[in-house]
């Protein structure tokens, strides 16, 4: 059997939670299921002109247009026509609401259809009342148009299943993974002469990991970080998506205790968060978020914002501040970090890949024993 994979930008190493997801993913699904083969197209921006191989995956690079509206669906349209008539696939994985889209064509060309929803993308800030408008379509195509949908969080697999009743059999929960984390020989090829890099001090400085954008409430962790006078400093980790007026805006905001340390690669960021005296995530949107559960499994102390993909996480409830709430979030800073540890073995037990393949495995296994 074959399975193309599509909706990201690529792997590995692309900044994403869809990246990271994947690229965990499919090589575990790749030894699970030998007999079957796995390509993931990617975009040409991300990954390069070549076709490659990664852990026994193909990697295949493909056009899209270059607009932050349209690259996604365009490089979407492009894989689709090349899972079909190039590999002629027998399965077509499709990840995110936008790349959803598609599905529909999909249908029409007889392939069956897998989309992975990762959330609720049309509630991002980023995206104009058009864009959000298209989302919502996306993620109607999914539920009306794929075989399958597998949902990352449990409240969005809740809320799609009260939604969409007639299609609730069709609809999956299986979340996210956080132990790549625990790979021993990536992070120990990470020196922690990275602190001396930055300036840092081991357990003197609160992290923070994600794209820079307004959805991720850097603004927010900023302004509480400055008012809380922790003595310590702040490390934003992360580059910076398609919108420098807000990077900007963020460099205005901080001062001299901020540091911004542009991208980095998996391994420097697991030595950044194991030396780090709490994680903090002040999100407005997030679909399952990886950030968190890699920082929880490098055994830093987490503190999150309240939304409802964060409590999805499951974490004691001291972990969690009230979103947006500047006062709120300066008040946790002030506290000792070490009430905000939470429970490595019980997310291990839950966030776990190789479970998380096996129950991806047995999506595909039914559709296929169902044609």
């Amino acid at each position: 059997m074959k399975i193309c994979v599509l909706g990201l930008r690529g792997i590995p190493s692309v900044v994403g939670g869809i990246e990271t997801h994947c690229e965990q993913l499919y090589p575990r699904l790749q030894g699970r299921r030998s007999s079957d083969s796995f390509t993931i197209i990617g975009r040409r921006s991300y990954c390069g002109d070549q076709s490659s191989q990664f852990n026994g995956v193909e990697v295949v690079a493909l056009p899209h247009m270059k607009s932050k509206h349209l690259e996604a669906i365009s490089n979407s349209i492009i894989a689709l026509l090349y899972a079909r008539f190039q590999l002629h696939a027998d399965i077509v994985h499709i990840h995110a609401i936008g790349p959803a889209l598609v599905a529909p064509i999909a249908k029409a060309l007889g392939l069956t259809v897998v989309v992975t929803h990762h959330g609720t993308d049309y509630n991002r800030d980023r995206w104009h009342a058009l864009a959000k408008g298209v989302l919502r379509i996306g993620e109607f195509c999914a539920l009306h148009f794929a075989d399958h949908v597998i949902v990352v969080s449990p409240s969005l697999t809740k809320n799609l299943k009260k939604r969409h009743q007639s299609r609730s059999s069709h609809i999956t929960f299986i979340p996210n993974g956080a132990n790549h984390v625990l790979d021993v020989t990536a992070w120990q090829a990470a020196s922690s002469a990275l602190l001396d890099r930055f300036n840092l001090k081991p357990g003197r400085y609160v992290i923070t990991v994600g794209r820079l954008v307004p959805e991720k409430g850097f603004d927010c962790l900023i302004r509480s970080f400055r008012r809380s006078n922790c003595g310590m400093k702040l490390v934003i980790v992360g580059d910076a998506g398609m919108d420098q007026s807000f990077v900007d805006t963020l460099h205005r905001e901080a001062d001299e205790n901020v540091v911004f340390t542009g991208y980095l690669s998996q391994p420097d960021v697991v030595v950044l968060l194991r030396h780090a005296s709490l994680f903090v995530l002040a999100s407005r949107h997030e679909g399952l978020p990886i950030a968190a559960l890699e920082a929880a499994m490098s055994g830093c102390p987490v503190l999150l914002s309240d939304i409802e993909a964060n409590l999805d996480l499951g974490f004691p409830s001291t972990s969690y501040f009230r979103v947006g709430d500047v006062e709120d979030l300066e008040r946790k800073l002030r506290a000792p970090h070490h009430t905000f540890s939470v429970d490595r073995p019980a997310v291990l037990n839950d966030y776990d890949w190789n479970r998380i393949s096996e129950a991806t495995s047995q999506v595909y296994t039914r559709l296929m024993s169902s044609t």
